[in-house]
């Protein structure tokens, strides 16, 4: 069987959200999540320290969200307070943030790993996946727990294919003393080398990938001690790119299970950049067409077509002047009284669920599009690699 350990902290609505792996949300409005399977899925968080089936669940649980953000809380409070003291004594107010900036940052928010042993043909039991991840998880701990912290994982059934997903993050003693969300620094204290330290650190050179090699290959180590045949040779057409197509129909999964999420999110931020950037335009152009009205007004009145008496003519066309400057001049309060009545929680919530409602069967569609799609290319690629095989063998 072929092992699969994909990592990622964000996709197309921002990082990825704890939610999704403890089923925070109502599951059964997804279609891809078999919801009377969802009682039986694992759940392991760092605060209460114990396994516990889905269906188990009670008021002295603590969800994802919750554990991340005391965690958040507790290690990075000093951190996050001086630094922000820092910015303001160096005349930077713009650079704080709030732990919620933290804990949901790219650079900083946790890191998400999904592991899987086979695919939805064959796969070990999920038993056997939980026992393996457990020993892999508590040998990284043992290993790299200085400066790296597993928060909490999930073992989903209600799926396809058994598998996990689990989340960690990474950090360092700075200069300061305090304990930093800082990834690419923490593996370097663990003692992690650059792929190719002849080269400069980036994108495709950097220690993550180091240490992402030395994990992929304990963790197939502890599936051989568990007696499981591993496919270790690359698949014909490039290992790489496969598994890369595996972790987007991962990806493209959790975004359908999910879709109403992913809809509010989208919808949030666009209507918050509506807000901020499309209300000045409306107002720009309401006001350009109110002002044109008024000149065409103060054309007709002092024209000939007008049997008004001179001197009124003249007072009118002084009044409709003023009118424009006034127009002119309410501008900025104009857009102030629209933007403030936008923003109202009962207003936003009536247009973002509308937006949502309009835009969930087209979005859902999109995605089974770019799932089947990339599924009908594996299955292509896959096919390559066994006549690949096929012909080498002869």
């Amino acid at each position: 069987m072929r092992v699969s350990r994909h990592n990622g902290r964000t996709g197309a609505h921002g990082t990825y959200n704890p939610k999704h792996n403890d089923r925070e949300f109502d599951v059964s409005k997804t279609e891809d999540i078999n919801s009377e399977l969802t009682s039986l899925n694992i759940y392991w968080n760092c605060h209460d320290r114990k396994l516990v089936r889905h269906g188990e669940i009670d008021e002295n649980c603590h969800s994802f969200t919750e554990v991340e953000s005391r965690f958040y809380d507790l290690v990075y409070k000093e951190y996050l307070e001086n630094q922000n003291n820092r910015h303001q004594e160096g005349g930077h107010k713009e650079r704080c943030r709030t732990m919620e900036d933290l804990r949901n940052n790219p650079k900083t928010c946790p890191e998400e790993t999904i592991y899987q042993i086979g695919n939805i043909d064959k796969h070990v039991k999920y038993e056997s996946l939980v026992e393996i991840a457990a020993e892999f998880l508590n040998e990284i701990g043992n290993r790299y727990g200085s400066h790296v912290h597993t928060l909490d994982w999930a073992l989903h059934l209600d799926e396809g294919t058994p598998h996990i997903h689990e989340r960690h993050v990474f950090d360092v003693i700075n200069k300061y003393g305090e304990r930093q969300p800082k990834q690419e620094q923490a593996l370097k204290e663990l003692g992690f080398e650059l792929p190719d330290p002849s080269k400069k650190a980036g994108k495709y050179n950097n220690r993550k990938m180091s240490y992402d090699a030395e994990c992929r290959k304990l963790f197939m180590d502890i599936c051989k001690k568990h007696g499981i045949e591993i496919e270790e040779e690359p698949i014909y057409g490039g290992k790489k790119y496969l598994e890369k197509q595996e972790y987007i129909l991962e990806k493209l999964e959790m975004k359908i299970e999910d879709v109403e999420g992913l809809l509010k999110e989208v919808s949030d931020i666009a209507y918050d950049k509506a807000c901020e950037t499309l209300v000045d335009e409306i107002v720009d152009k309401t006001q350009a067409e109110d002002m044109k009205q008024v000149d065409n007004y103060r054309n007709w009145i002092t024209s000939d077509k007008c049997k008004a008496p001179a001197k009124t003519k003249t007072y009118m066309a002084m009044q409709l002047d003023n009118l424009n400057l006034t127009i002119k001049k309410c501008r900025n309060k104009v857009i102030d009284v629209v933007r403030n009545v936008l923003s109202l929680p009962a207003k936003k919530k009536v247009f973002t669920e509308e937006i949502i409602e309009k835009a969930k069967p087209s979005t859902i569609e999109l995605l089974r599009k770019h799932k089947a799609r990339i599924e009908e290319e594996k299955a292509d690629r896959e096919k390559v690699s066994v006549k690949k095989r096929g012909e080498i063998s002869l």
